[in-house]
């Protein structure tokens, strides 16, 4: 049987679509370490354990999946009917048995990357509508996913950091994160210290704007706010003294 591939030919997807798939394959790998029991131990997001952090990485690729259908079809199919909806799916997800809570990862990761393989080159630009009332193309699907699974691996708490994740994406995360808290007239301006990107600034340019530094997985890990308590952040402000939690971002 000959080998189906992506349709898509535009280079930038398809590195995008590689990344995603990537970060699918690194947090498989960091659940397969997990016992059935482990699951029921707290993840790094407040109040969720690791068994709700599963089910929602899971319900999150059939969402996505539903926008990819959309555009490959025309026929509306929005994420979720509702964000009650969305709440609901991922505290069933979280009740089921340790091995079809595994299921639910593998099958709705497959699916979705089946839809995007299939995906025609002309139906890329398709609009769809995200769960906050984004419209965007069908391209940023990709992105979508992508900040889900990198980071969500790092909050199943079993050996995954911020070094682990692509530079590119770390990178992107951070201009996500500032754009935010920009819409919120929260002005913070992040500087990365050390590696390729050694002096880059990210986030606001005023002048009142409060000024921290850090190596870029640990700006990123501060601006996501997985900096447990009382634990050193790497980020300080430009006197050398640590930069206390950061403003929310989700």
């Amino acid at each position: 049987m000959v080998a189906r591939h992506d349709l898509v030919t535009d280079e930038e997807v398809r590195a995008g679509l590689l990344t995603a798939r990537r970060g699918t394959a690194f947090f498989a790998r960091k659940l397969g370490k997990l016992s059935y029991a482990d699951m029921d131990e707290p993840s790094l997001l407040p109040g969720w354990n690791r068994r709700q952090l599963i089910a929602h990485v899971g319900c999150n690729a059939r969402a996505v999946a539903r926008l990819v259908e959309w555009a490959a079809t025309g026929v509306e199919t929005p994420m979720y009917p509702d964000m009650e909806y969305r709440n609901r799916e991922i505290e069933f997800g979280a009740t089921l048995p340790p091995i079809a809570l595994l299921n639910l990862f593998d099958h709705s990761a497959v699916h979705l990357s089946v839809e995007w393989r299939d995906l025609p080159d002309e139906k890329w630009a398709a609009e769809v509508r995200t769960a906050q009332g984004r419209t965007v193309p069908v391209s940023e699907t990709v992105w979508m996913r992508t900040r889900e699974v990198w980071p969500h691996a790092i909050d199943l708490d079993n050996g995954a950091r911020f070094t682990d994740v692509p530079t590119d994406v770390l990178r992107r995360l951070l201009t996500d994160i500032t754009g935010v808290w920009a819409t919120r007239g929260n002005a913070v301006a992040l500087t990365v210290t050390g590696g390729p990107h050694d002096g880059e600034r990210v986030g606001a340019s005023e002048d009142d704007a409060t000024e921290v530094s850090g190596s870029l997985p640990d700006l990123v890990r501060w601006a996501s706010g997985r900096v447990p308590a009382g634990e050193a952040s790497g980020v300080v402000f430009a006197d050398g003294s640590a930069a206390p939690a950061a403003p929310a971002w989700i």
